[in-house]
């Protein structure tokens, strides 16, 4: 009979803080903008977006790398600029860390699958010109269906992508479909949306760990891909504390912000995995296609990834113009 998941996997990890626990199942991924910070945690991979860029660039200590960047595209389009900022950042924390760096596009390009595809290119040709090998880089795409159509694109072009403002399962089959390299499906926005729905009547304690709803849809997935041996790889992203990150301990990758990091470096707890691909594979379910229409109902349908992928792009946009304005002003 197949273990289900929730219950452990493996043992304790005896001498062991929970981190390096954690990094013996799953690729630890640095969610920050703060690249200062990523040494000491050794991560393989790191994320980026405009939001963490706009958080880090407002620091003493990143305003010289604000500076020569406009200083050095002066008189070029204020997207450029914005494109050049955000690939000096990713060619700083490559050369930090061994792996990968995700690079957003433009959330207003959310949905215009051939402005993304070329503003992709362009990211990429910029990390070329810095040496940057293109294996190194994912480029960040929204999980609308022009995103994902985009990202189909690029994948054929061997550009990898990753597939980032993901709350739903509808979102993660089609981008599975499309072939994108990773997805970064949301977990703490998800819990965000339903503990606030839930008001007075929610019960932390019984929404804890594997009963976290960003928890379950991760392990939908993670299930889901494993299971029909699709390759796109999973990405825990957006945590709000520990327990997240535990309950999902054997995903493919998790993206974890420095300070929870340093809470898991900080913990001698057992830190057991949870997901396991070989259990996955032996779960009963169907496969399911989406088409356009279909993929479109389903969002639909989902009022928590409908609502959490409008606000985050909104987000990210609004971040963007604040970037922008730093940049206009030097």
């Amino acid at each position: 009979m197949s273990r289900r998941f929730g219950a452990a996997i493996d043992g304790d990890n005896p001498g062991m803080n929970q981190l390096d626990a954690l990094k013996q199942f799953t690729t630890v991924v640095a969610d920050t903008g703060d690249f200062r910070q990523l040494a000491q945690f050794q991560p393989r991979d790191a994320t980026t977006n405009p939001s963490l860029i706009l958080k880090a660039v407002q620091k003493p200590e990143y305003a010289p790398l604000l500076a020569q960047t406009v200083a050095a595209h002066a008189g070029r389009p204020v997207d450029e600029q914005m494109d050049r900022l955000l690939v000096r950042f990713g060619c700083e924390i490559l050369s930090i860390i061994p792996g990968r760096v995700s690079t957003e596009v433009d959330a207003r390009l959310s949905f215009d699958a051939q402005a993304s595809v070329a503003r992709a290119e362009r990211i990429l040709a910029m990390y070329r010109a810095e040496g940057v090998d293109p294996a190194r880089v994912l480029i960040k795409v929204a999980s609308t269906w022009e995103g994902i159509q985009a990202a189909e694109r690029l994948q054929q072009r061997g550009i990898a992508c990753n597939m980032t403002l993901l709350f739903s399962f509808c979102q993660a089959v089609a981008s599975g479909h499309a072939g994108a390299q990773l997805i970064s499906p949301f977990v703490g926005r998800i819990y965000d949306w339903y503990k606030k729905a839930a008001g007075a009547a929610w019960d932390e304690a019984a929404m804890a760990g594997a009963n976290d709803p960003g928890v379950r849809s991760v392990r939908r997935i993670y299930e889901y891909y494993k299971h029909f041996g699709i390759a796109t790889e999973v990405m825990g992203a957006s945590f709000r504390n520990l327990g997240q990150i535990t309950a999902l301990a054997g995903c493919d990758l998790l993206t974890i912000s420095p300070e929870l990091m340093a809470q898991l470096a900080g913990s001698q707890a057992p830190l057991p995995r949870v997901l396991d691909a070989q259990a996955a594979a032996r779960i009963d379910m169907e496969r399911v296609r989406y088409d356009e229409a279909g993929f479109r109902l389903a969002l639909n349908d989902d009022a928590m990834a409908t609502e959490k992928l409008a606000d985050g792009i909104r987000v990210f946009i609004a971040d963007a113009i604040k970037l922008e304005a730093l940049i206009q002003r030097g």
